[in-house]
């Protein structure tokens, strides 16, 4: 959106970088504490809001229309709950946002949330769109190579934590050990990332055999647990306060929890514009930039990979080149409005790689989820019927215990399934 488009448009100035500090929705902690921890490096005062509960949603509710999908509800909500707190001053705070800058209606939160400002009483503050489409200029925010190469080891340390976190907080001993291990790491990698110091890759390497060797250390006592993985649209897909908690119900209900990472939806994104050429021979050198940052991203996500496979522990990730493979028969891979083909892929690939059973996140008002997701459980069911998808929709009107209810029916099915597994093995 142009300047011209945006009225209520504020640029985040370079004296406001000095003034300013700039708050972040809540989505994925340990992802979005290392990110700060790179913003930090390059002069950014950032704060991560952890809040939740009813005056977020009122918030939302109050300051956005209740049509709208509920993640730019909660999102918005987050935002303007924490300026009413009284814990930030409206004239030296800024709100980031994260774009992709796709035809979801994702892109309609900047206008959404200045809106909303407005109505609040807070259109002095201004609203940063953090987007490589180049959504908006804003002169206090520069998008420069160091500053991303940053950002993306955050994405893979934050990927490969989640990753070792939910294979082993099901199984540990000391409840809560597995978590408080990995805020001791974030801690650290936040501080290497937020030193200023260039980042050699070899060092990199070196953290992640450390990460997976303590992880491994770990006291934990296996047992036969059902796998379940999570899909869906990406913010109550990861975020907490999105979908009520629901790694921690279904730890408590002594399942292994299964999340594709953030990066695969980074990849996503710029290999869809590879594809925008190949389909429609469109936008060449944008395609050349992104088929390059794919590769890029995809070798960097490999390692991490060859790495977990070498420890031998734990279960490594799925290539990113299988990860494009898996919907080729179930849906077009020219399927890009908001999660897309990888909504589609991802329950393939979860199902591929032995976790039978889905649950697929969906908010109120996103069609593209609903298209992609549940709409593509009955061809997924039909050339795989041993795969179990159930879809569990968040708004502000559906309550947790139909939602906890919905998921203790499935879980009760999976453990059937899996001692008749083990029966048939004995």
């Amino acid at each position: 959106m142009s300047r011209k488009q945006a009225p209520n448009y504020i640029p985040f100035t370079k004296e406001m970088k000095k003034t300013h500090t700039i708050l972040i929705p809540n989505m994925l902690p340990m992802h979005f504490k290392m990110i700060m921890a790179v913003m930090k490096t390059y002069g950014y005062d950032c704060r991560l809001l952890e809040t939740s509960g009813p005056s977020v949603v009122e918030a939302g509710l109050k300051y956005v229309h209740n049509d709208t999908c509920y993640p730019a509800i909660l999102v918005i909500g987050q935002f303007i709950d924490a300026i009413r707190s009284g814990a930030y001053d409206p004239d030296r705070t800024a709100l980031i946002l994260f774009q992709t800058g796709g035809g979801c209606r994702a892109s309609n939160y900047i206008p959404l949330l200045r809106k909303a400002l407005e109505r609040a009483g807070y259109s002095q503050v201004p609203v940063i769109s953090l987007s490589l489409a180049g959504m908006e200029k804003h002169p206090g925010l520069e998008l420069t190579l160091p500053l991303m190469h940053g950002l993306v080891y955050a994405l893979l340390y934050g990927d490969l934590l989640m990753s070792l976190v939910n294979q082993c907080r099901t199984y540990e001993k000391e409840k809560g050990s597995a978590q408080a291990l990995a805020a001791r790491w974030v801690e650290k990698l936040g501080t290497e990332l937020g030193s200023g110091s260039r980042i050699r890759y070899s060092d990199v390497k070196r953290n992640y055999r450390e990460i997976i060797r303590s992880f491994a250390e770990l006291p934990v006592e296996r047992f036969p647990a059902v796998k379940v993985g999570i899909v869906g649209e990406i913010f109550v897909k990861y975020s907490p306060l999105g979908n009520n908690d629901l790694e921690q119900f279904l730890v408590n209900e002594k399942a292994e929890v299964v999340v594709p990472g953030l990066l695969d939806f980074m990849m996503y994104c710029t290999y869809n514009n590879v594809l925008e050429y190949r389909i429609r021979k469109d936008r060449w050198f944008s395609s050349v930039i992104n088929s390059v940052a794919t590769s890029y991203l995809s070798r960097k996500k490999n390692d991490i990979i060859r790495i977990m496979e070498e420890e031998g522990t734990f279960t490594p990730m799925t290539r990113f080149e299988d990860t494009i493979r898996c919907p080729e028969g179930t849906i077009g891979i020219g399927t890009k409005m908001g999660e897309g083909w990888l909504l589609t892929a991802e329950m393939l690939e979860l199902g591929h790689s032995g976790v039978k059973n889905i649950v697929c996140t969906q908010p109120f008002g996103c069609l593209p989820n609903h298209i992609c997701g549940k709409g593509m459980m009955k061809p997924i069911k039909e050339h795989n019927p041993d795969i179990n998808i159930v879809a569990i929709d968040y708004d502000a009107g559906a309550t947790r215990v139909n939602q906890e209810n919905r998921l203790k029916l499935m879980l009760s099915n999976a453990r059937e399934n899996l001692e008749k597994e083990l029966a048939a093995e004995n």
